[in-house]
């Protein structure tokens, strides 16, 4: 296993009832913070509840984050609090099935393939915040740079503008 930015190792065979928290400390959120090519994570924490099933392991929690991005239109800091319902299933490798095709609804959970005895939790709590980050955030000054740039909004560029344009 390699070591990533927010490593927290959970052996299957000593789960525990109690939830677990992962909170990131301050090199840890450095590090997710470039990972994701953002300015800043500012706090980070999960509470994940384990259950086992044989060599399946549900995690189901919550994940918590403060975040600041780059507003996509104009480039200043954009402040972001997430706040996700996190369902992960673990599943052994020797447990994963063939190469058979699989059909997912969107209410189905992320499976994620470990080997051995252990898997990461604190990266499918990273990559879960990596999902969450918005990519196209934009920011109370994104209208106005838009505008200065000659950038025309979305309702003015899109296949009906010429007919809104007619009833003017």
């Amino acid at each position: 296993m390699t070591q990533g930015e927010f490593t927290h190792i959970v052996k299957v065979r000593q789960i525990m009832q109690a939830p677990r928290v992962l909170d990131a400390n301050a090199a840890e959120r450095a590090a997710l913070a470039q990972r994701f090519l953002i300015n800043e994570v500012k706090f980070l924490t999960a509470e994940v509840a384990l259950t086992v099933n044989g060599n399946i392991v549900t995690a189901e929690g919550r994940l918590r984050a403060d975040i600041v991005q780059q507003c996509a239109v104009s480039g200043e800091d954009l402040p972001a609090s997430i706040d996700e319902k996190i369902t992960l299933r673990f599943v052994s490798e020797t447990a994963a099935p063939a190469d058979d095709e699989v059909e997912l609804d969107a209410d189905d959970c992320d499976e994620i393939y470990y080997s051995g005895d252990s898997f990461d939790l604190g990266e499918a709590v990273a990559q879960s915040l990596g999902l969450a980050i918005d990519p196209f955030a934009c920011g109370p000054g994104a209208e106005q740079t838009r505008k200065k740039a000659g950038l025309l909004d979305e309702t003015a560029a899109g296949p009906f503008a010429a007919l809104a344009a007619l009833k003017k």
